[in-house]
């Protein structure tokens, strides 16, 4: 349903509302149809239906993000992300705008964000969960999904919290063309350091160097010996890796670390479809000791009350050109499926984006 029609469903007594809900448990592997599925479901617009002090809304944009995949598998993997329970709504980032509202702080038409979105068409939610967006001239509603969103959030706490980076730092950052490793990368060359960054095909790495301003960056499937390659792209060492991918990776950086490096762990996504006892260890964990390096693991949702101070810089660094967003974006809620395991794979380039109502 178009934007334009949604105050014309708001007039409907019931519509079709889809919905994408687990099926089963998918604790390893990459999530498949048996395992989360699409479900169609009447929805009420009446106003007798929505209880005071929540409001309908019509779901525009959802983020897709790897931390989906944790809350799948029905295990506890190490996150402290809820699991869901058979037969209930997949929920992420998303925005949206309200189409009938019974409370007075919000009105018809206003745009809304929350991390507790339903992954469908349609929802009702309580307004405490919401947060109004008023998109600015060169802003778009996609860009509150990246660069203003989570994705971007988790880049800057990265960088500015955890790396603390200095203007001349050797800088490494895994899947550096993902929604997170490429405002990584743009918000350390800021900070005046050199950057390299690993992605999964040749043409990333071009995107890297000559769009996103990355000083050099490499194809992991190509130069596959993981030490070779940072010993050729870190010949000073590395002072700062944020680490995305975690495994052979992370094992390979500790060998190539300077005396006192930082390492912020984002994200361990090679290791998402795997149950604990099949990923893989690190074993020179010593080098930490010996080189006297922080590791520090992070849950972006420790920092929200960070959440203004770093909108307020990224606004700015977007009006000026300074930072740039990239978003690969499937269109339907048909595509959630899609979007979702397109993760796992060196397909997409940016901030993976579900636009549900065109």
């Amino acid at each position: 349903m178009a934007v334009g029609g949604a105050e014309a469903a708001a007039e409907t007594a019931v519509v079709e509302n889809k919905e994408w809900y687990i099926a089963r448990y998918a604790p390893k592997g990459i999530p498949n149809s048996d395992q989360i599925k699409l479900r169609t479901l009447s929805f009420s617009l009446a106003e007798n239906s929505i209880p005071n002090g929540n409001v309908a809304v019509q779901i525009l944009y959802i983020s897709i993000d790897p931390y989906l995949r944790t809350q799948l598998s029905g295990l506890y993997d190490g996150l402290s992300l809820p699991q869901l329970s058979l037969g209930q709504v997949i929920r992420a980032n998303a925005i949206g705008k309200v189409i009938r509202s019974k409370d007075t702080n919000f009105s018809e038409g206003d745009i809304v964000t929350t991390y507790m979105f339903p992954v469908a068409e349609f929802c009702v939610m309580p307004i405490s969960w919401l947060q109004k967006i008023n998109p600015t001239i060169g802003i778009t509603l996609p860009d509150y999904l990246s660069c203003l969103g989570v994705p971007g959030l988790t880049a800057w706490v990265g960088i500015e919290k955890i790396g603390k980076v200095k203007e001349g730092s050797n800088v490494y950052i895994s899947a550096a063309a993902g929604g997170v490793g490429i405002i990584a990368g743009q918000l350390a060359k800021l900070k005046g350091c050199r950057v390299v960054g690993s992605v999964g095909s040749d043409e990333k790495v071009k995107l890297l160097k000559e769009e996103y301003g990355y000083d050099d960056a490499f194809n992991y499937r190509v130069e596959t010996d993981y030490d070779t390659a940072l010993n050729k792209y870190f010949p000073d060492g590395i002072d700062f890796y944020f680490d995305n991918v975690g495994g052979k990776m992370l094992e390979a950086v500790l060998n190539h670390v300077n005396q006192g490096a930082c390492i912020s762990l984002c994200g361990m996504i090679s290791e998402y479809n795997k149950v604990w006892t099949e990923r893989e260890g690190v074993r020179n964990l010593l080098n930490v000791v010996g080189k006297e390096v922080t590791m520090q693991g992070f849950m972006v949702g420790s920092y929200v009350n960070y959440f203004e101070d770093f909108r307020k810089e990224m606004e700015v660094y977007l009006k000026e050109g300074k930072v740039k967003c990239k978003h690969k974006i499937y269109n339907g809620i048909e595509s959630f499926l899609e979007s979702l395991t397109s993760l796992f794979s060196s397909s997409n380039v940016g901030k993976v984006i579900l636009q549900v109502t065109p």
